[in-house]
C-alpha cells in the first residue's frame, strides 16, 4: 500500500493532494479498524442462529439450478434429490469445505499501490454499483448511459477514499447487452488502476472478464491464478436458491482463484422471515452453502461472506435500507462471518429518493453498521440512492466525505507527551488562549480533519459567499474533478492487446443477452 498520509493524514499541508479542481482529500492509505466490534448477539445466540442455518441446509435444502453444480456437490458428498435440483448438505460437509476458505487475502489492483488487504481488521470502500439510473441536479434523473458510466469510473479513480470499482456504477443501457461487458470492463482498466468487479451473468461474460483483467495486469493465466485480481458478487435468489448464471460465475472464478462474494438478498418479510433473527438464519444458510460450493470447486479459493439483510416497508412492500433493522443485521452478520472465519462484506445503502437529509442519515446508519460490525469490504460506498435504483453524482461526493470522516474516526488516537502538550498549557496558563502558542503554530495546518464539502464558516460569511448547500457544493466539485481528470498510466502494449481482444470478441457477438 502507499504510505500512510502525513502526521494527520490528509489535512492541509503535508499528506494532502490538491489538484487544480480544488479537491481536498486524504491520501490513499490502508485502513484498519482499531476498535472492538459491536456485538448485538450473545455467544449462545450466534450458536442458535448457526445451528438453525445448518438445519435449513440439512432439512429444507437449497436449490442449485445447474447440472454441473449438482455433479460437483454430489461428488463432494452432498445429497442431491433425484429428479430435482434440491441439494441437502449436512453440517459436517459444510464445515469441512469452509475450513479451506482463507481468513484473509490480498486483492491485487493494476497499480500495486492500490492492492487491498481483505480480512482481519482491514476495511475497504467501493463505489456504487449496478444502478439502472443516474442523476445530478443539472440533468435530473435519467436511464443509465455510457457517458455517466465513464464519469463515475473517473470519480472512483480520483477519490482516494474509494478503494475499488464495485461493478458498473450505473448500467450503460445504451450499449448493446451482448457486448456491453467488453466495453465496460475495458474502461475499468483504462480509466482506473484500482481493483474491479465482473458480473456473474453466465460463463461467457465471466471468462471475458477474467481475460480482460489478465491482459490489464500483463499476466499469464498461471500468474493470474496465483494472484486474486478480480471479484464478483454472487447473489442467491432468496429464499434458498442459486441460479444457473451465478453458479457458472462461481465455478469459473473459483477455479482460477479469484474472489467470490456470496451475498444472500434476504429482505425480512419478503424473501425471508419477518424477523431479523429469522432473516439472519436464512442468510447464514445461503451464504455458507455458496461459499462451501466455491471451496468444493477449488479448496482455498478466496470467498467473502456477504451480508445484505434488511426489511421491507410492510405498508408498500418496498425495500428499506439504513433502518435500525438493517444496521443491527449488519452488526450481527459480522459476528456470523467471524464465527466461521471468513471476511465480511456489507454496504452503504439508503432508500431516499433524492440527495436530502434522509439520504444522509440512512447512509450514516449503514456506514456505522458496517464499520462497527467490522465489515472488511463495503459495497456501494459512494453514490447509492433510491434503494440502489439510482447512482447520484452529488451523493457520490457527499458519501466520500462521510467515508473520509469515518477513516479519520478509526485512526488510532495519538496519546504522547508531545500530543498532550503540557508545555503549551504551561505557556498559556490560566485565562489565555492557544492560537499563538508554539504547540499550535507547529501543527495548525495538520491538526484536524479538513473536509471535502462541509462548510464551517459562520452564517454571515456563508450567506455572503452565496448560501450554497452541501448538495450544491458537491455538484460543483464533481464537475470540477471530471474536468481535471487524467487517466492513470497504462502500458501502450497492454492497451493495444486489450483493444484487440475487445474488438475480436465484439465481432464474434459477445455473449447472449442476459
Amino acid at each position: 500500500m502507499a504510505r500512510d498520509a502525513g502526521r494527520r493524514g490528509g489535512r492541509r499541508g503535508q499528506g494532502v493532494r490538491r489538484p487544480s479542481s480544488g479537491l481536498k482529500q486524504l491520501d490513499w492509505r490502508a485502513l484498519e479498524n482499531p476498535y472492538d466490534p459491536i456485538k448485538v448477539l450473545r455467544d449462545d445466540q450466534v450458536e442458535m442462529i448457526t445451528d438453525t442455518a445448518f438445519r435449513i441446509l440439512e432439512e429444507v435444502g437449497m436449490d442449485f439450478l445447474h447440472p454441473e453444480a449438482l455433479e460437483i456437490l454430489a461428488k463432494a458428498g452432498a445429497r442431491v434429490e433425484p429428479g430435482s435440483e434440491r441439494v441437502y448438505m449436512d453440517r459436517g460437509l459444510v464445515k469441512e469445505a469452509l475450513a479451506s476458505a482463507p481468513s484473509s487475502f490480498t486483492l491485487h489492483a493494476r497499480n500495486p499501490a492500490h492492492n487491498l488487504k481483505i480480512g482481519d481488521r482491514n476495511i475497504v470502500f467501493g463505489c456504487v454499483g449496478s444502478a439502472p439510473n443516474s442523476s445530478d441536479t443539472d440533468g435530473g434523473r435519467r436511464p443509465g448511459n455510457y457517458r455517466d458510466y465513464k464519469n463515475f469510473l473517473r470519480l472512483t479513480q480520483a477519490f482516494n477514499i474509494i478503494h475499488f470499482v464495485a461493478g458498473y456504477p450505473v448500467e450503460p443501457v445504451d450499449l448493446h447487452p451482448s457486448t456491453r461487458h467488453l466495453d465496460a470492463l475495458r474502461d475499468c482498466v483504462t480509466l482506473t488502476d484500482k481493483a474491479f468487479h465482473a458480473y456473474s451473468l453466465g460463463r461467457t461474460r465471466i471468462l471475458d472478464g477474467l481475460e480482460i483483467v489478465r491482459i490489464g495486469h500483463g499476466m499469464t493465466e498461471s500468474e493470474l491464478a496465483a494472484k486474486p485480481c478480480l471479484f464478483t458478487i454472487v447473489n442467491t435468489s432468496s429464499p434458498l436458491r442459486l441460479d444457473g448464471p451465478m453458479i457458472e460465475g462461481v465455478i469459473e472464478m473459483a477455479r482460477r482463484n479469484q474472489v467470490v462474494i456470496i451475498t444472500p438478498f434476504t429482505l425480512s418479510g419478503a424473501m425471508s422471515p419477518a424477523t431479523v433473527a429469522g432473516a439472519l438464519a436464512q442468510q447464514h444458510a445461503e451464504a455458507m452453502a455458496g461459499m462451501a460450493f466455491a471451496q468444493m470447486v477449488n479448496p482455498g479459493a478466496p470467498v467473502i461472506y456477504g451480508g445484505f439483510t434488511s426489511n421491507v416497508d410492510m405498508k408498500s412492500g418496498a425495500p428499506a435500507f439504513g433502518t435500525p433493522e438493517y444496521s443491527r443485521a449488519a452488526l450481527a452478520g459480522g459476528q456470523l462471518a467471524r464465527h466461521i472465519g471468513v471476511p465480511y462484506r456489507s454496504s452503504n445503502a439508503n432508500a431516499a429518493n433524492c440527495v436530502d437529509a434522509q439520504a444522509a442519515y440512512e447512509s450514516q446508519m449503514s456506514i456505522w453498521g458496517a464499520v462497527m460490525g467490522h465489515a472488511n469490504f463495503m459495497m456501494h460506498g459512494a453514490g447509492w440512492l433510491e434503494g440502489g435504483l439510482c447512482a447520484s453524482f452529488e451523493k457520490f461526493v457527499l458519501d466520500a466525505e462521510m467515508l473520509q470522516m469515518m477513516a479519520e474516526f478509526i485512526r488510532p488516537l495519538e496519546v504522547s507527551e508531545d500530543a498532550i502538550g503540557l508545555e503549551a498549557i504551561r505557556e498559556v496558563g490560566p485565562g489565555g488562549h492557544f492560537f499563538g502558542a508554539a504547540h499550535t503554530l507547529e501543527r495548525y495546518e495538520t491538526a484536524f480533519y479538513d473536509p471535502i464539502i462541509s462548510d464551517w464558516r459562520n452564517f454571515e460569511n456563508w450567506q455572503d459567499a452565496g448560501s450554497e448547500t452541501a448538495t450544491q457544493r458537491a455538484n460543483r466539485l464533481y464537475k470540477s474533478v471530471l474536468e481535471d481528470f487524467t487517466p492513470p498510466a497504462l502500458d501502450p502494449a497492454v492497451k493495444e492487446e486489450l483493444d484487440a481482444f475487445v474488438a475480436r470478441r465484439t465481432a464474434e457477438g459477445g455473449a447472449e443477452a442476459a
